[in-house]
């Protein structure tokens, strides 16, 4: 059977995906409102994420998400992190990028290079279960293309405004399915799984 590819994405209730982790994560287009989701995390969001880190066997990264995941998790092997840290550790890491990112800063890490749907067809023959963690740019890609088979979004009540969005404002359309009922936390995130439906036809509205 080929492996899965499930998307993971922290998201605001108006739909930024920017930064959720913390202030320095990631500054692009200044801004100001890094670390959001910290306020909101507990125990729910922690057990699911933590039951989706420990079933998944291969870790693929868009590249900046790959430079920020590098400089912190092979140091965290023994901290309060570890038992994420050791997870990351022990799976293939891959980096979809054009470029040539430094690979040599974590073990295991290999360049996802070429055809991106064949690329993916190779390690979904490899691996079980494929996680995208966070990687905007890369997973819009991957939503745009129908190139998963879940997309995880934790949806949390908090709104910031400007910021990067999975859903870019101009398109193109799809639609996606429920593939379950959503899971709420003690704080107010809701946890959505969605897969891919096809484009939208006719009009371009979602659900139309």
């Amino acid at each position: 059977m080929a492996g899965r590819v499930s998307i993971d994405l922290f998201m605001t209730l108006d739909g930024v995906a920017q930064a959720p982790g913390g202030p320095e994560e990631d500054l692009e287009g200044g801004f100001a409102y890094g670390g959001w989701q910290a306020p909101l995390l507990d125990e729910t969001i922690g057990a699911q994420v933590d039951e989706g880190i420990q079933s998944m066997d291969a870790l693929l990264l868009g590249r900046k998400t790959y430079d920020i995941f590098a400089a912190y998790w092979p140091h965290q092997l023994e901290g309060e992190d570890s038992g994420i840290a050791r997870k990351f550790d022990a799976v293939p890491k891959y980096v979809a990028s054009r470029g040539t990112p430094d690979l040599g800063r974590w073990r295991d890490s290999h360049l996802l290079d070429g055809d991106l749907a064949a690329a993916l067809a190779g390690l979904r023959e490899r691996h079980r279960e494929i996680h995208v963690i966070g990687s905007i740019d890369f997973s819009r890609t991957l939503v745009v293309g129908g190139m998963f088979d879940s997309l995880n979004l934790w949806v949390n009540p908090v709104v910031v405004g400007p910021g990067k969005r999975l859903f870019p404002p101009d398109g193109p359309p799809a639609e996606l399915r429920l593939l379950g009922a959503p899971e709420a936390s003690e704080k107010g995130a809701v946890l959505l799984r969605y897969g891919w439906a096809g484009p939208t036809p006719g009009t371009g509205l979602v659900g139309s």
